[in-house]
């Protein structure tokens, strides 16, 4: 009797320890030469995300720690014509009757539901192209240091935090950022610190907060585009050319500061807007349902 109970506590921790079980792998890449940018494909199903700049010679270091030690991520890189390919793929090869439910997944609160975490340290000294793709979870990004060319993000249901905290702006000129989402939040704080020409922000269903801290050295176009929630716009001053259109229907509501002026067709301007600003701002904001506020 007393052996068949050490059995069932045996394997019960078991069983817990493989719940638990995390596996850490690490990738990087330590060339230095031979190429002038780095273009990276970082895809990944679940997860907490960050990605930052990371103290040390590699051009690219990627840590995760794993919840699931049969799935494991696959890299690689090359490279050709000058450009340094570096690709990591983690996808989902569980089966959902096996495991949380996709609901589950979609609708989770809490980071402890993503299992997985993943840690992105980019290089100061060396020139991005950036390209993510995050499943679900949350991704937080700061680019304060970093010399990026383009930052394209896309989302099934992470949330994006993305953020120049340092408040330092990118030292060269940044032709395209974008952040698409299918459903969740993006929050996204001095993004005139880009130094890009075209800004893209769009969500299917969920909310986007972009915060403009200061001025734009050059003119950019910024869109923000949402099917079903909210466009929190926070403004630079008026010292800055900018024109906001906004294209909504009967189902959105609209918040417009007194300061900005009226000039129809849902379009207002800073009081320094001149059409032909070297450093003109355009916002195009699209919005079926919600409300759009600019402040």
């Amino acid at each position: 009797m007393l052996n068949r109970f050490s059995l069932i506590i045996g394997l019960v921790f078991g069983v817990s320890f493989q719940l638990t079980a995390q596996i850490t792998k690490e990738f990087k890449i330590e060339e230095r030469r031979g190429y002038h940018l780095v273009y990276l494909d970082f895809n990944i199903y679940k997860g907490v995300s960050e990605i930052k700049r990371k103290q040390g010679e590699e051009s690219l270091y990627i840590k995760s720690n794993l919840s699931k030690v049969n799935i494991l991520p696959s890299f690689f890189h090359e490279i050709r014509d000058e450009v340094l390919y570096a690709n990591l793929v983690h996808r989902n090869v569980e089966s959902e009757n096996l495991g949380k439910s996709l609901s589950y997944k979609l609708f989770s609160s809490t980071n402890d539901d993503f299992d997985h975490k993943w840690s992105v340290g980019l290089n100061s000294n060396f020139l991005y192209d950036l390209h993510f793709y995050f499943g679900i979870g949350t991704a937080n990004l700061d680019l304060s240091y970093l010399p990026i060319s383009n930052c394209i993000i896309k989302s099934t249901s992470a949330d994006i935090l993305l953020d120049y905290s340092k408040n330092t702006a990118n030292s060269v000129k940044m032709d395209t950022i974008m952040v698409s989402i299918n459903m969740g939040n993006v929050e996204a704080f001095n993004l005139n610190l880009t130094n890009a020409k075209e800004m893209i922000f769009e969500a299917n269903y969920g909310t986007l907060n972009l915060s403009f801290s200061g001025k734009m050295p050059e003119s950019c176009n910024i869109q923000a585009m949402v099917g079903a929630g909210k466009v929190n716009l926070e403004l630079p001053d008026d010292s800055q050319p900018f024109i906001v259109k906004i294209k909504s229907t009967p189902m959105c509501r609209t918040y417009i500061p007194k300061h900005l002026k009226d000039i129809g067709n849902k379009t207002y301007v800073s009081r320094t807007y001149k059409e032909n600003s070297k450093n003109l701002m355009t916002f195009d904001i699209d919005v079926s349902v919600g409300s759009v506020t600019l402040r």
